[in-house]
């Protein structure tokens, strides 16, 4: 059973599963070094390469440089250093998930507002069964008078 059917004549073999067997057919071949050999991979193992960037997400600082939630993550945010002529900057990225007073005050107007929101249709709903109920009863008494009237005409007729 093979899991690739060609759809034409001659056509390229894009995806395969056969275990370890390569061929020239073969587009993409995906491969992990699990286990280093005696000699060096040229461009691959020969020099070593240092992390050019560091962690971006809050959290992932906090446990590169094992700091505290009270501690401020970006002081520790890793900077490179750019070069423009005779002039030296910094750049940093900004930091992801980072839980600032301003988000707080954002999430705690943002839930009183639910509960305003909430309580005001709470009264809303109050306030319209009121109003309901008053206009039923309205309702009601006009249509008992209205009934009273026409049974008081009716009743002398019948005699």
């Amino acid at each position: 059973m093979t899991t690739y059917r060609p759809r034409r004549d001659g056509e390229r073999k894009r995806k395969s599963v056969r275990g370890c067997i390569c061929g020239p057919d073969l587009a993409v071949i995906a491969l992990k070094v699990l286990q280093k050999g005696e000699a060096e991979v040229a461009g691959l193992t020969d020099a070593p390469r240092p992390r050019r960037l560091g962690p971006k997400r809050a959290n992932h600082i906090r446990q590169a440089f094992m700091l505290k939630k009270k501690y401020d993550v970006r002081k520790y945010v890793i900077r490179r250093e750019i070069k423009k002529g005779d002039k030296t900057f910094f750049k940093a990225p900004k930091v992801q998930r980072l839980i600032t007073e301003k988000r707080l005050r954002r999430k705690r107007l943002e839930h009183r507002n639910k509960v305003d929101a909430f309580k005001a249709s709470k009264e809303a709903a109050v306030a319209y069964e009121k109003l309901l109920s008053k206009y039923l009863k309205e309702k009601k008494a006009a249509y008992k008078k209205e009934h009273a009237v026409v049974e008081k005409k009716a009743a002398p007729a019948k005699k």
